[in-house]
């Protein structure tokens, strides 16, 4: 299973990596999302939540033996709730160069309407 997980992370980095480098706004936002996925994957496979315990605290109070760290997943929980208030964002970044100039490519935001 941890192989699986690896393999999927490393097809998420490499998807990433090509929506990122096209001149499409869609795919670089894509990219966005994708690099933001596998980037939490990899924090929550670091923590080995498949070989541990639940992070639920035994009847007298005190953690059980074998535990799973809880701040990998509090980091992942926090980068959700920050990836989707930036992919909204973007989407919305996007919208509005799509509406203001009807431009899909990347390189021709930046350039003067008189250019």
């Amino acid at each position: 299973m941890t192989t699986a997980l690896a393999i999927l992370i490393g097809l998420l980095f490499a998807a990433a990596t090509y929506c990122l480098l096209r001149r499409n706004l869609m795919r670089v936002l894509i990219g966005i999302l994708l690099l933001s996925h596998a980037v939490n994957l990899l924090l929550m496979s670091a923590s080995a939540p498949l070989t541990r315990n639940p992070a639920i605290l035994g009847p007298d109070g005190q953690p059980t033996p074998g535990m799973a760290d809880p701040l990998p997943q509090a980091l992942v929980l926090t980068a959700i709730v920050i990836g989707f208030g930036l992919s909204v964002f973007t989407l919305v970044l996007a919208r509005s160069c799509f509406r203001g100039k009807a431009i899909d490519d990347v390189r021709d935001l930046g350039k003067e309407d008189g250019s």
